[in-house]
């Protein structure tokens, strides 16, 4: 098994995991998806016609490799455009899917879910 050096982010890459002041620093490790479902969840998604905070009826149950989208193949350009960034290392460690929508959505200054 070779070595593997330290991770090498294009500068682009970068910009999207720094985060912004009054958060704490992230690894450079969630610069990867870890299918925590926050994506598929919190956001509203138009071409799904998924409303704010109500996940996806694509996304599976967590099985402990995380949520994975049954549409993955075909997902809409919007799903298929999302790339990871400094929010998915604040929210992925969350432990619910609940939590992780939640804090995105506080991230974002949108509407909480009662």
């Amino acid at each position: 098994m070779t070595a593997r050096g330290p991770l090498r982010l294009t500068p682009e890459a970068q910009a999207r995991f720094t985060h912004p002041p009054g958060y704490a620093p992230r690894s450079p490790v969630t610069t990867d998806c870890t299918a925590c479902g926050a994506c598929c969840a919190a956001p509203d998604i138009h071409a799904l016609h998924k409303p704010l905070g109500v996940p996806c009826t694509h996304l599976g149950p967590d099985q402990g490799c995380g949520h994975l989208c049954a549409i993955y193949a075909t997902r809409p350009g919007v799903c298929r455009s999302y790339q990871p960034d400094w929010v998915c290392g604040e929210v992925a460690p969350l432990p619910t899917l609940d939590a992780r929508t939640r804090r995105f959505l506080e991230i974002y200054g949108l509407q909480h879910l009662p």
